[in-house]
C-alpha cells in the first residue's frame, strides 16, 4: 500500500481494512511493515480529528459533574472558592472562571488542566 494524506472517506475505509489485515498477521512493530502500519495510524488519526472533532467542554460544566459525581454541594464550595453568593454566580456562570479557581479545581476535583486549558 502506497501512504498518502487520506482525504476522502473511501480512502479512510481502505486503510482501515489495509490495517486489520495487518493487525491479524501479527505484524512486528520493528518490521518495514510495521513502520508503515505506524505512519498509516497516524494517517488515520489525522484524518479522524479533522472529520470528527472532539467538542471541548464547558469547564464548569466539568466542575459541575465532578461536583455531582463526588457528592459535593455549592456549600462544600464556600470558603475554598468564596462566599456562598460567588460560588453560586461562578457556578451559574455570572462570575469568569479564574486562573486561580481552576488550579483550585484542578487540585481539589482532579479535573485535568486541559480541560481549563481549551
Amino acid at each position: 500500500m502506497e501512504l498518502k494524506i487520506i482525504k476522502t472517506k473511501k480512502q479512510y475505509q481502505e486503510y482501515l481494512d489495509w490495517i486489520d489485515k495487518q493487525f491479524d498477521n501479527h505484524v512486528k512493530p520493528d518490521s518495514p511493515v510495521g513502520e508503515k502500519v505506524q505512519v498509516a495510524l497516524l494517517l488515520i488519526k489525522q484524518y479522524e480529528d479533522l472529520q470528527y472533532p472532539v467538542p471541548v467542554p464547558d469547564p464548569i460544566e466539568v466542575i459541575k459533574l465532578k461536583m455531582l459525581d463526588l457528592g459535593l454541594k455549592n456549600k462544600d464550595l464556600v470558603g475554598k472558592v468564596g462566599s456562598k453568593g460567588y460560588v453560586s454566580a461562578l457556578l451559574n456562570k455570572r462570575k469568569p472562571l479564574t486562573i486561580e479557581l481552576a488550579r483550585l479545581f484542578h487540585k481539589e476535583l482532579s479535573i485535568p488542566a486541559e480541560v481549563f486549558l481549551a
